[in-house]
């Protein structure tokens, strides 16, 4: 039997998964949260720079993703100064940091996809 299938369920933080891989997904699946954690994976950044880097997200799905991300101690969020405007500034925390070889695994085997595949673009800007 596989070490991940081991028992009938993992679970974290009180919730119950199937296997280690659907804890995995939930973490880090979808469209988005991968994206941000490789942002993130070489510095900490502030909120509009991560909306500059990735300006197909909105804003919305931006704000609950990070919040999301924080909530499973993937991130940190660190607030300088008390008044408005403030100061935040998003990076991975140690759990974070330990996702980083698969961020570049993925990396690696996108590149090596399209490279194969399809074709690197460049948009023009004006």
């Amino acid at each position: 039997m596989k070490k991940e299938c081991i028992g009938d369920h993992v679970k974290l933080k009180g919730k119950a998964y199937p296997c280690t891989v659907s804890l995995t997904m939930d973490l880090v699946g979808g469209k988005w949260k991968a994206v941000i954690l490789y942002h993130l994976k070489d510095n900490s950044k502030r909120y509009s720079e991560l909306s500059k880097e990735i300006p197909s997200i909105t804003e919305m799905t931006l704000s609950l993703q990070l919040k999301q991300l924080e909530k499973d101690g993937l991130i940190s969020r660190k607030v300088y100064g008390k008044k408005p405007p403030v100061k935040v500034v998003y990076g991975l925390t140690d759990f974070g940091k330990s996702f980083v070889p698969v961020l570049d695994a993925i990396t690696n085997w996108g590149n090596q996809v399209v490279v194969e595949k399809g074709e690197f673009i460049t948009v023009a800007t004006n």
